[in-house]
């Protein structure tokens, strides 16, 4: 892009004490934290690969992107100008522009070609990238990826799909799947009267010659412009999983009919819909009667995503923040000189390094065949992270809006949109209880994850007095009965996600980093509110890895 300084001397006054007009930067060469982390964690080539998108999200030209599909929203059009039915969704070119970033680029499929081999940390990683591109293009990304291992589980479709769901390419067009390149997969689950209790779903599917037909509504059904959505119906067996197409195998638009999008408090970039299926057609995918165990193959890899996307949101954020106060005079200095600024800073710095490292972490385990322990981990470690880094994004974000004062809250800035993008990870995929209740029901029907946190937790043993204290204080809430297990699940979900990070963080990071975040998370008297660090902190060691 043709650098064109704006003009600085007005009618009235000049304009000065600001930060710099935005710039390119390389996302990933400025990511002392994620280079480290993919040190230990991913195989070489994830690095390697990476460097590129670290280029290209940090670019004026990808930023500008992801402000302009955040400014014009998807639009909804159920008619063409002859009255035939449509149900298709209008995106600004920008969104596209995104979506052919991360799919012409393989992001979507790293995870499975190289499975085993790092995919899952090159897929984390990119995913962690593109969100501080626009996070709300990012949904169809992570659907589309995570929906491999549901259909797995019917090898005919399957084989049917996976050519065209792993192919490096992106193709807008509402057209038969067979006549596009590539293809993109979303989920309807929801419904009105359940929400997260999808066993009270009244969307019910009969056997046909061909497949089934699907009748009743669903109240979200994310990217409604997919190819192919993965949705839960009843049938005689009992509550099982389907695969319903945009198009019939004849060729005809499916009756998947847009009752009308959603007008959501933020993810503006993406479209969520409400949805009924009119006997729609659909292909079995899984056992019958199976459904919920089917899905959740899906919403397992998602919920890592929606542990990933607050990471990446947080670093966005704290770029923003570390920028403009490096910049911005008041009171006779540089605000980033100024002590408790400082305190801020280093606290979010703290914030942003611990959930990234338990992503990655996890997303290890994720690629780790046939070892009992990393397998336990998989299963546990997604619903913690999700958890925890979406119940710290929205005061994340809202802290370092404060940091840019005025120009933070105008949505001129990234920040307005991160702190109205923040709740939704949260909400998606399980909200707060259901997340936290999944946690216990894992320990109950899965006892070897406990034997595996113990162990993870146990890596760090002796490398901190706080630590020890809260890891032996988790061992005690864990001996009470089952029924205060249930109402203190929040704390303790809580508190699993802190302790994995400080583990990481006492094993891996500066002695500066993870002494801090022990003492400033895990001792007794700890503060809600980002910037109440021990005045003995080492600040300059934390503030020197957010922009090296």
């Amino acid at each position: 892009m043709t650098d064109h300084a704006p003009r600085s001397q007005l009618a009235t006054h000049r304009v000065d004490n600001q930060p710099p007009a935005p710039r390119d930067r390389d996302l990933f060469a400025l990511d002392q934290p994620l280079r480290e982390a993919l040190a230990r964690e991913a195989p070489d080539w994830v690095a390697r690969r990476l460097e590129a998108l670290g280029a290209a999200v940090g670019s004026r030209e990808v930023q500008a992107l992801g402000e302009a599909a955040n400014r014009h929203p998807p639009e909804l059009r159920l008619f063409d100008r002859h009255g035939r039915r449509l149900d298709e969704v209008v995106y600004h070119p920008a969104y596209h522009e995104l979506m052919h970033l991360a799919f012409d680029n393989g992001w979507h499929a790293v995870a499975w070609e190289e499975e085993h081999h790092g995919g899952h940390q090159a897929h984390v990683a990119a995913l962690y990238l593109l969100t501080q591109a626009e996070p709300g293009f990012c949904c169809p990304l992570t659907m589309t990826h995570a929906a491999i291992p549901a259909l797995r589980r019917e090898p005919q479709v399957f084989d049917e799909w996976r050519f065209r769901l792993l192919a490096w390419d992106y193709d807008e067009r509402a057209v038969p799947a067979w006549e596009k390149p590539a293809v993109t997969l979303g989920m309807a689950m929801t419904e009105k009267q359940g929400g997260s209790d999808v066993r009270a779903n009244t969307t019910h599917a009969e056997r046909a010659s061909d497949g089934y037909r699907l009748t009743g509504h669903k109240w979200f059904c994310s990217a409604p412009m997919s190819d192919a959505f993965l949705t839960l119906a009843q049938t005689d067996e009992g509550l099982s999983c389907f695969l319903v197409p945009r198009f019939t195998p004849d060729g005809q638009r499916n009756a998947l009919e847009i009752q009308r999008l959603k007008d959501k408090c933020g993810n503006r970039a993406n479209a969520s819909a409400e949805i009924e299926f009119r006997d729609a057609y659909g292909e079995a995918v899984g056992e019958p009667g199976r459904g919920i165990p089917t899905i959740l193959e899906m919403v397992q890899q998602t919920r890592l995503d929606a542990a990933t996307a607050p990471a990446g949101m947080m670093r966005q954020a704290l770029l923003e923040a570390w920028s403009h106060v490096s910049q911005r005079q008041a009171f006779g200095r540089a605000l980033g000189e100024q002590p408790l600024m400082r305190r801020v800073i280093a606290d979010m710095a703290l914030e942003s390094e611990a959930s990234l490292a338990l992503v990655m972490r996890t997303a290890r385990a994720f690629d780790t065949p046939g070892n009992a322990h990393e397998q336990a981990l998989a299963r546990l470690l997604p619903a913690l992270g999700k958890y925890w880094h979406n119940k710290r994004g929205p005061g994340f974000m809202a802290e370092a809006m404060e940091c840019l004062g005025g120009i933070g809250y105008v949505e001129e800035t990234p920040l307005a949109r991160l702190y109205r993008e923040a709740p939704v990870n949260s909400i998606w995929e399980g909200s707060g209880n259901v997340i936290c209740l999944d946690v216990l029901r894992v320990f109950d029907r899965h006892p070897e994850c406990f034997d595996a946190l113990r162990e993870e937790l146990a890596t760090a043993r002796g490398l901190s007095p706080a630590y020890a204290r809260a890891v032996a204080a988790l061992e005690n809430a864990f001996s009470e009965p089952h029924a205060s297990l249930e109402a203190n699940a929040r704390w303790l979900t809580q508190r699993m996600a802190q302790c994995l990070q400080a583990a990481l963080l006492l094993q891996h990071a500066p002695s500066e980093v993870s002494d801090s975040f022990c003492r400033s998370r895990l001792d007794d008297s700890v503060s809600p509110v980002y910037g109440v660090l021990p005045l003995d902190m080492p600040l300059d060691a934390i503030l020197a890895r957010i922009e090296p």
